[in-house]
């Protein structure tokens, strides 16, 4: 019997190195890691022990023995990713990163962010030195997309947060909720109040199609329904109409998939979630009967992982829909299948699209519906969006990299709810440089730069610095990578002492902002919302105000 890694993998890597046997690929060091859909543990070497499992910061690992019906094929998914690449094992004991002396004294950084990648970061920077970490985040409650992003059916990838909850119970972590920098406080004065600033601030806006009638009404920012389901303040008095048959997303990743089940599922099954509860009402008022993606380019090049194309199959009442067209792979598509090198993950994903292709349908059910080789060209409407104009592509290689090229071809689909789903994209940091062609802060594996030397003190991590893409576990390596980087300077001399010590930044934030929530508002705020949950049989009811946020966390 062996352990099996599941959908909820969040690559995070925790369980890579509690593995005596070292049967965990790809790990952290490795080529493919930067781009792995998940983790797996190699089924001819574990020997089901349960260390991975009490490690895994999402309940991903399961005994291939408890595995249910809509987990059973990731035993063979393991298993495939090792007949492609087999297990070098080459155990090695673990070498302790070098700590700071104690001569060097306190450790003290400010973390601009509360989503994963501060996390992380901050949960590197406790552990590799005698530390003092301040969290600054703009809105009352942490964990940024742990709390704002993650589909509300995805209850288990939540459960990271549990894992930081754990690990900043001591004071030596302070939260600045509902604290704007730039607004209460400016860069300059975390500078003189911290030897280290590290901006963790993720991808706060989305990508633009470009195309006309892109601001007609009905055409939603993907981003945007998403908090707006989620509950997030900024987002929570949002309307969106439902009342037409068929919505139409721009876009295939994971988040166009999460928009997807959450248009599709049974109100009755998301009210068992964290779902904000203006957001369940309207879709028990929904009219949605359809929802269709529009993928740039072909099913082997789909932005959505395999895990997440592998759980539509699992929908109640929904049926997967695969046009059988799209399955006659063009000379490129198939030479790339046919690869006796090509990754397990990428001949799923086309294996899984010839299930969905050949499935039975039930005119009762809803349908989520996978479009291939398409570009929206137009959004047409007079007041609002009516229909979507799209051009049907080609794929071209060129020099190894494969792209869609327009055809003549044109198609338009009736739809009344549009959603761009084509990627985030950082914004500029005040006092920070800033690269517009990759929305990102220009730095050297953290390290900020400016006209190719460093900023002395300044760091990013997370999607600000590396680009929107990974999942939540990979801000975990991305974030030490950084840390590293503040430990190397500060061991080093290169960052000038706090001008200012906790107190005098205490009293400084609250004279600009009465309303600061610290840990104790954090924990009245979480006290609240599990308590309504508790009563109404749900994990949590989130308080969706900044008003109700402030009177929770006040007590």
């Amino acid at each position: 019997m062996a352990y099996v890694i599941t959908q909820r993998c969040c690559n995070d890597a925790s369980c890579v190195s509690e593995c005596p046997v070292d049967c965990i690929r790809p790990t952290p060091d490795q080529p493919g890691f930067a781009t792995a859909e998940m983790l797996h543990i190699d089924p001819d070497t574990c020997i089901d022990c349960g260390a991975c499992v009490d490690a895994c910061p999402v309940e991903a690992i399961f005994s291939e023995d408890d595995l249910t019906a809509s987990l059973a094929r990731y035993r063979d998914i393991n298993a495939a990713y090792f007949q492609r690449h087999p297990l070098e094992s080459n155990i090695e004991p673990l070498v302790s990163p070098v700590r700071p002396p104690k001569a060097l004294g306190t450790l003290r950084v400010a973390i601009v962010g509360a989503g994963p990648a501060a996390c992380y970061a901050a949960d590197a920077i406790l552990r590799r030195a005698d530390a003092q970490v301040e969290l600054f985040d703009r809105l009352p409650t942490p964990w940024g997309l742990v709390r704002a992003g993650v589909a509300p059916d995805h209850a288990g990838t939540k459960t990271v947060s549990a894992m930081f909850e754990t690990a900043f119970r001591r004071d030596t972590l302070q939260y600045y909720l509902n604290v704007e920098v730039g607004t209460h406080i400016t860069h300059e004065e975390l500078l003189d109040h911290h030897h280290a600033v590290v901006y963790a601030v993720g991808a706060a806006t989305d990508r633009r199609l470009g195309v006309p009638g892109e601001d007609l009404a009905g055409s939603v920012s993907a981003t945007e329904f998403v908090a707006w389901y989620n509950g997030h303040p900024d987002y929570a008095d949002r309307t969106y109409d439902l009342s037409g048959e068929r919505a139409v997303i721009v876009g295939n990743g994971n988040v166009a998939l999460d928009i997807a089940r959450v248009l599709t599922l049974d109100p009755d099954e998301l009210a068992k979630t964290d779902i904000a509860d203006h957001a369940l009402e309207a879709l028990r008022s929904s009219n949605i009967r359809e929802v269709v993606l529009l993928g740039r380019r072909g099913p082997l090049q789909a932005a959505y992982t395999s895990p997440e194309f592998l759980a539509l199959a699992h929908l109640k009442n929904v049926d997967v829909v695969v046009a059988a067209e799209d399955l006659e792979l063009d000379d490129v598509s198939r030479g790339h299948l046919d690869d006796p090198d090509v990754e397990p993950s990428t001949r799923l994903k086309y294996t899984l699209a010839e299930e969905y292709a050949h499935a039975s349908r039930n005119p009762e059910h809803k349908r989520i519906v996978f479009r291939f080789l398409t570009s929206p060209t137009a959004l047409l409407g007079e007041d609002r969006v009516t229909a979507v104009e799209f051009v049907h592509n080609e794929l071209v290689e060129e020099n190894g990299q494969v792209s869609a090229r327009a055809t003549d071809r044109t198609e338009t689909l009736e739809a009344g709810l549009v959603l761009r789903s084509i990627g985030y994209r950082g914004q500029p940091i005040p006092a920070l440089p800033f690269d517009e062609g990759k929305g990102v802060v220009p730095n050297e594996a953290g390290r900020v730069v400016e006209d190719g030397e460093p900023v002395t003190g300044v760091y990013v991590s997370g999607w600000i610095k590396r680009g929107a893409r990974g999942v939540i576990g990979s801000n975990r390596v991305d974030s030490e990578e950084t840390v590293e980087q503040v430990i190397a300077d500060f061991m080093a001399g290169k960052l000038p002492a706090p001008k200012a010590d906790r107190a005098a930044l205490k009293e400084l934030v609250q004279s600009r902002q009465p309303d600061l929530v610290d840990r104790a508002g954090w924990k009245a705020i979480d006290t609240a919302e599990k308590t309504a949950g508790k009563t109404a049989g749900r994990p949590r009811v989130k308080l969706t105000s900044r008003e109700d946020l402030l009177n929770a966390a006040r007590g």
